[in-house]
């Protein structure tokens, strides 16, 4: 009885997961598909369509190689090997990194555009979509920089048990080969994504400072009746600061979920609520950014 209430649960949990994924790639899809028809259409392009035309095409790929692995129903465990299990968690951590950095540039060009003229950001402001995708692709380059040496370093792990009925929702892990390197990857990686983050919340914060400012500017003017809905460049900054704020959500939750399953020895119950939670920014970032593309139209 209490390997069915198991075998249960553990199918309900790759159910969700599953319908995490079927989500996130339909939302992302949409998301990626509605800047596309908007080029075609327009033939033009802001700087952040562009970043958020990839986005959404890089958590395709993220949420295809959960569900691909994650879930184990179109890949089974026999196929895993030390090769296989480094290159797709190698390219999956790429993609990630990607995601990373296209929100953190995100944040900044919607600071840049948001930023009055007399500010040393206005320079800035006319930059061409082809030199973000050069900004990105050199912070991405950068970021990744980390990665390549522990994924040199590492060896990868096949998930296998023989414990009754078990359903694994990661079929593989990596781990560097020495316990030093483990720990001092680590630590560089804490390093490199708090740099990031902490950037994000400056360029938040230096937004929320604009908006309240602008906000009191039209209070003193007493023209606030006339202009009872933002503008543009105010909804779509909102917006981004709702996502900075979502994502900074995830990946402090990520990051509590992370430890307690070392700690816990990767029990399967923490190990489901940390996939879910480090795929959730992928799921629902497309929604919101939908959701503002409907009301800017």
């Amino acid at each position: 009885m209490k390997k069915t209430n198991q075998l249960y649960d553990l199918i309900s949990m790759r159910n969700a997961l599953f319908s995490e994924v079927v989500i996130g790639i339909s939302a992302n899809t949409v998301l990626l598909l509605f800047h596309i028809f908007r080029f075609l259409l327009q033939h033009k392009l802001k700087p952040t369509d562009l970043i958020i035309g990839l986005l959404a095409l890089m958590h395709i790929g993220m949420l295809i190689i959960i569900g691909c692995t994650g879930t184990n129903i179109f890949v089974p465990k026999i196929f895993w090997d030390d090769n296989k299990c480094k290159s797709l968690i190698y390219l999956y951590r790429c993609l990630r990194g990607f995601s990373i950095c296209a929100t953190f540039l995100l944040s900044v060009l919607q600071a840049i555009t948001l930023s009055p003229k007399s500010s040393c950001l206005a320079k800035f402001k006319h930059k061409s979509p082809h030199q973000s995708l050069c900004s990105l692709v050199f912070l991405w380059v950068l970021y990744m920089s980390l990665s390549t040496h522990f994924s040199i370093s590492s060896t990868a792990i096949p998930i296998v048990t023989s414990r009754g009925p078990v359903i694994i929702i990661e079929p593989c892990t990596i781990l560097p080969v020495s316990y030093f390197l483990r720990h001092l990857f680590s630590v560089l990686g804490v390093f490199q994504d708090g740099f990031l983050i902490g950037l994000m919340t400056l360029s938040s914060g230096y937004m929320v400072t604009l908006l309240c400012r602008h906000k009191k500017h039209f209070q003193k003017l007493h023209i606030t009746s006339l202009s009872p809905r933002a503008n543009p460049v105010q909804r779509a900054t909102r917006t981004i600061l709702l996502l900075m704020s979502f994502f900074m959500l995830m990946y402090c939750l990520d990051c509590i979920f992370s430890s307690l399953r070392c700690m816990w020895n990767n029990d399967h119950v923490c190990q489901f609520i940390q996939v879910m939670v480090a795929n959730g920014y992928a799921t629902t970032s497309p929604l919101l950014l939908i959701g503002t593309e409907k009301a800017n139209y």
